[in-house]
């Protein structure tokens, strides 16, 4: 096209150049084709799999086989019942995915269609979020960082491993990038229709989406304020109260955790939690364990470790990448509430005991937002070239570069997760296909790994790490003590008739029961898990050695009868939960971070479970004769210094000294002054008798009684 131009003196200046003719050819929409190769990659692994384990399909976690048998207890009407019959339990981690394969069983997906299921809508929803990844890249960053922000996503090897491992990954990557987008997309006028309906559903999906959802809502919550002179204070409050709906829902869920379980946290929280898993909290303890935790991430996540999760440097890129994203003012209130989001989820994650195991199954859904500030700390650095063209090619060399990182680690990824497979089926599943053929139909059995065998037993059965079990999880977190008293004063018909266990964690080691006799020798059945290690020296699960034994408990009520003459007041059973909090059971630690672990042990025809103690102890004993001499009895195990002093309400009553025995366990007794008994409730205090200083009182104690 011609231009004329006037160069006369009276207009000096050019005119601006003529704008370019648009580019009117078809562009695709590369979402599509992004979601087609996670498609192919995913299903690509699940075939790989197939061929491993000889045209059957099985899950590379035992805890899929869990979410499983919810499902199909909701679909056929057993609403969160582990067991048919049993009260309601928390045991699945993500409400909302139980939901969803309670529906798939429910319209007809039965067998093996239950798991094809689980994988396939898992890997369609991972599908979907790397497609909705590139759609909130290009609107962030620009077109091309979308389209490489997607391919990163579908080439994940991490994402594919927990897409098709049958759990809640897809799904709630799905979530957390809907999420994601619509928040981005209804920010600038402040009409938030379906951003908080996409948290909700992520409040109920996961824990740390709880967490990542109310964060979120409080960037909604913020835009609403700062508009609320566009929109009238009366609009705002309407608009506020249903952005508060993933708030209402997640006090919803904690609020039914509350009512049918008697804790406010799901079961998996208090059985992994740093909170709960030791019988005494310490917060420096606990903080030196999630900083522990958070060093190993940064490792992994910055790519030089062995498990291959990212590309060497990703974490470098990506906090360059959030921070140009922090640039234009307009993002800001979104970007900011989106990394506050993921740093609670990652915090809260890393107080998990399991964060770091299944290929960090837990960090994986977030991956898509990682790789999104991966590729926006790339085009940052890429803009500062002064040449268009050195901008070009710095943004696409190096993410080709992590390009071909992660298609090299993709093969890698598959076989591992073949290779979990094949040990679940050698192990989980194969036990479980043997007690159906060996144990009576009725029989109740005690497992760590409660999914596979559930669900394809058929056999009732009782959780000792307290997913599918109620009020088990705090007694395993004591020791098997704990776990025994809580087995044993279930009520007989519930309890286990045989243990399918192991020895090595988690929980503890059951070696303790075989040696008081609970579980007769030889075992019933015996496997030994023979799935090669993968080069780093795991496998799916935690044993080598199985065993299937049937339980004794003839000798059960025999540790709570007195050991001396006399009419018993009160009795204190030591390690047995409900009677400690009863009688305001405290230990006082000789030294902080003492963990007073339970043991069992037996002596003839008594099998008791005590605490072992290093430093003292605190109770309350109750229905005292006021103005009458008692008799303090103890059972228990002396091993260090024989001397402690009695306090009574205060006062102190003396010295007790009690030796070493040969046996297990021994009964002394304290005699406590006429004078001291002032009301039918006894403080008692055995205090160590020189504060601070080592030696410290040590002995397994399992209980006391008073007589008069």
């Amino acid at each position: 096209m011609t231009q004329l131009v006037d160069a006369s003196p009276d207009n000096a200046e050019l005119p601006e150049p003529a704008p370019e003719e648009p580019d009117r050819r078809p562009r695709g929409n590369p979402a599509w084709w992004i979601a087609a190769v996670a498609l192919v990659l995913g299903f690509g692994f699940v075939a790989g799999s197939l061929l491993w384990n000889s045209g059957k399909l099985f899950a590379p976690l035992d805890d899929v086989y869990i979410h499983l048998q919810y499902g199909r207890q909701l679909g056929s009407g057993h609403f969160f019942q582990f067991n048919t019959g049993d009260e309601i339990s928390a045991g699945a981690s993500s409400m909302l995915y139980a939901f969803v394969l309670g529906a798939a069983y429910a319209v007809g997906l039965h067998g093996s269609l239950f798991l094809a299921f689980a994988i396939a809508f898992n890997v369609c929803c991972f599908a979907a979020a790397a497609a909705l990844t590139s759609v909130l890249g290009a609107r962030l960053i620009g077109r091309t960082a979308g389209i490489w922000a997607g391919l990163l996503v579908a080439v994940s090897g991490p994402l594919l491993w927990g897409a098709a491992s049958g759990m809640e990954v897809g799904l709630v990557a799905l979530l957390v990038t809907g999420l994601t987008l619509t928040l981005v997309r209804e920010q600038p006028a402040a009409r938030f229709r379906f951003t908080p309906l996409a948290a909700a559903l992520l409040a109920l999906a996961r824990p740390e989406g709880l967490i990542f959802a109310g964060v979120l809502t409080c960037a909604v919550l913020w835009t609403l304020w700062t508009h609320r002179r566009l929109s009238g204070i009366p609009r705002m409050l309407l608009r506020a109260v249903w952005s508060l709906l993933p708030v209402a829902v997640g006090i919803a869920q904690l609020a039914f955790y509350r009512i049918a379980t008697g804790t406010a946290s799901a079961n998996g929280v208090q059985s992994k939690s740093f909170l709960h898993d030791s019988p005494v909290f310490y917060p420096g303890d606990f903080l030196d364990r999630v900083t522990a935790t958070l060093r190993s991430l940064l490792g992994t996540f910055l790519g030089f470790s062995a498990q291959d999760f990212t590309f060497p440097g990703a974490l470098l890129l990506a906090a360059v990448g959030a921070a140009w994203l922090l640039l234009p003012r307009a993002n800001r209130p979104v970007i900011i509430a989106v990394l506050a989001g993921l740093l609670g989820a990652v915090g809260s994650l890393s107080t998990l005991n399991t964060a770091l195991y299944h290929e960090l199954r837990y960090f994986q859904p977030f991956l898509p937002l990682f790789f999104l500030c991966v590729v926006a700390g790339v085009h940052g650095i890429a803009r500062l070239l002064p040449q268009p063209r050195f901008r070009r090619f710095a943004l696409h060399g190096a993410l080709v570069v992590a390009l071909v990182f992660s298609l090299v680690a993709v093969p890698m990824w598959g076989v591992r997760y073949a290779r979990a497979g094949a040990a679940i089926r050698d192990s989980d599943v194969s036990y479980a296909a043997w007690m159906t053929g060996h144990l009576p139909a009725d029989a109740v059995v005690a497992v760590k790994d409660v999914g596979a065998v559930a669900y394809f037993s058929d056999r009732r059965i009782v959780d000792l790490l307290g997913l599918g079990t109620n009020g088990l999880a705090e007694p395993v977190n004591n020791g098997i003590g704990s776990l025994y008293e809580a087995l044993r004063h279930m009520p007989p018909t519930q309890r286990p008739d045989y243990f399918a266990t192991y020895d090595t964690g988690p929980g503890p080691s059951m070696a303790p029961l075989r040696d008081a006799g609970l579980l007769e020798q030889p075992a019933v059945g015996k496997f030994q898990a023979k799935t090669p290690a993968d080069l780093r020296g795991i496998t799916a699960v935690p044993f080598r050695d199985f065993s299937i034994a049937k339980a004794n408990w003839s000798l059960a009520g025999n540790a709570d009868a007195a050991p001396v003459p006399g009419e018993v007041r009160d009795y204190l059973n030591v390690a047995y939960l409900d009677d400690e909090q009863g009688h305001d059971y405290v230990y006082v630690p000789g030294q902080t971070g003492m963990q007073p672990w339970t043991a069992v042990a037996r002596v003839q025809d008594v099998i008791d479970a005590g605490r072992m103690i290093v430093g003292g102890e605190t109770f309350s004993l109750h229905n005292a004769i006021q103005g009458k001499p008692a008799t303090l009895t103890a059972r228990a195990d002396i091993r260090g210094i024989p001397d402690m002093t009695v306090v009574v309400d205060g006062q102190e009553a003396g010295t007790w000294i009690r030796n070493e025995s040969d046996e297990a366990w021994q009964s002394d007794s304290f005699t406590i002054p006429a004078e001291l008994i002032t009301s039918p409730d006894v403080h008692i205090e055995l205090r160590q008798p020189r504060p601070l200083l080592n030696p410290y009182p040590e002995y397994t104690s399992y209980g006391y009684w008073l007589t008069q």
